[in-house]
């Protein structure tokens, strides 16, 4: 499946999950309940998974974490604040290219609307 059919799967699902719960609530609560949506339309989702780092000569098994990865191809940053910063956009693109993935999503659930808060970042797509 292309990652533009899966965004669209994840943006369905995070307006769902949204609706349901609206804005205030923890990040890991969002997570856990975005992927559940996701799964539900027959995707396959990773939660919190670990992506190794080289540097120069060194290897760190877990680099860092995505929140979500779907379908081993779309990257999902989950984000609970009041305000999204320029540093929330170039941190997923970052994880992007470490991962070696051509899509992520951002998305902001504190947030009145959703439509307006979610952000495709792309990385040689």
């Amino acid at each position: 499946m292309h990652e533009n059919k899966i965004s669209y799967i994840i943006r369905g699902a995070a307006f769902r999950a949204h609706s349901n719960l609206g804005p205030g609530l923890l990040e890991s609560v969002y997570e856990r309940i975005l992927a559940y949506e996701i799964r539900k339309e027959g995707l396959n989702v990773s939660i919190q998974q670990g992506v190794p780092i080289v540097y120069e000569d060194e290897f760190f098994e877990n680099g860092y974490r995505m929140d979500l990865l779907v379908e081993n191809r779309v990257v999902v940053e989950v984000k609970s604040v009041d305000v999204l910063l320029d540093v929330h956009h170039k941190q997923l693109l970052t994880y992007l290219k470490l991962a070696d993935k051509r899509l992520g999503l951002l998305i902001n659930f504190n947030s009145v609307s959703l439509k307006d808060s979610i952000t495709r970042i792309v990385n040689r797509l």
